[in-house]
């Protein structure tokens, strides 16, 4: 009998395949299947009618812009965790994780009650002529909210894993904090970083909960694509639900890969 590196290897591919399939293939092959009941033209009524290219600028665009927002801040709250001491730092360290344990609904409550005119936050931003709440950029604060953790998470291990010694050896050669920084530091994050984003962004797309509150769902406005597949589904219409649902699919698949392939292109220019 030929031995095995991995025992057991046959069975477990055969569990994780059957539940892959389960959990992912079959679910999405059903939303293609049941836009395949629309004809070309019923599905680019749907999905090019105004309205929805209105959400889908604001679903994508909101959702790429409370990435890279998070990207930037998930780096420093990550750095500041890791590098520093200082009192309260384990309740600031187990408060990144609150948009993970709030249900999304409660989110979206908070966040529009602070944000609101006669909220904590909003009466002093509206005097300023900053609306939050029921506006688009009420969608990007609760987006950067709930993707925050993402960034945070993936880095954080890999700058707790980050030699001290690089940094110091390059310091010993005349680098500045800058140089040591973009040269040395930097592309060792640059893989986290993409992965985080790429989290955060994924997240963002689908998010339902904590916007739906904050962004008033105004037409040609706040509304995002996934309040429209709900309405679709309220109306019973099964058929404009999962056309949509293909689009934002489709998109989000193509970005997702973008990143990937960027990913794996800087990944191969490190190694080089």
């Amino acid at each position: 009998m030929a031995h095995r590196v991995l025992s057991g290897f046959h069975l477990s591919l055969g569990y994780t395949l059957v539940y892959l399939s389960l959990i992912v293939l079959i679910p999405l092959s059903a939303v293609f299947i049941k836009t395949f009941g629309l004809t070309f033209a019923e599905f680019w009524d749907i999905v090019s009618s105004e309205r929805m290219v209105a959400s889908y600028k604001l679903t994508f665009g909101a959702s790429l812009g409370a990435a890279l927002i998070n990207v930037i801040f998930g780096l420093i709250f990550a750095w500041v965790l890791v590098r520093y001491e200082f009192f309260g730092k384990k309740i600031i360290d187990a408060m990144v994780d609150l948009p993970f344990a709030l249900p999304t609904a409660v989110a979206g409550i908070a966040l529009t009650a602070i944000y609101a005119g006669n909220g904590w936050l909003g009466q002093y931003l509206e005097p300023l002529g900053i609306k939050v709440a029921f506006t688009p950029l009420g969608v990007l604060v609760a987006l950067v909210f709930i993707g925050l953790p993402f960034v945070v998470r993936t880095v954080q291990p890999v700058l707790q894993d980050l030699e001290i010694e690089l940094e110091e050896a390059a310091a010993s050669l005349g680098a500045s904090r800058w140089q040591t920084f973009r040269y040395v530091t930097f592309p060792i994050l640059t893989p986290a970083l993409l992965t985080g984003f790429a989290l955060a962004f994924a997240r963002a797309v689908g998010e339902y909960g904590s916007v739906i509150f904050i962004a008033g769902n105004i037409p040609m406005v706040s509304e995002i694509t996934p309040l429209m597949i709900i309405t679709k589904l309220e109306q019973y219409d099964y058929e404009g639900a999962t056309a949509i649902a293909v689009v934002m699919l489709v998109i989000s698949f193509v970005l997702l890969l973008l990143i990937n392939l960027l990913q794996a292109w800087m990944a191969r220019q490190g190694s080089k």
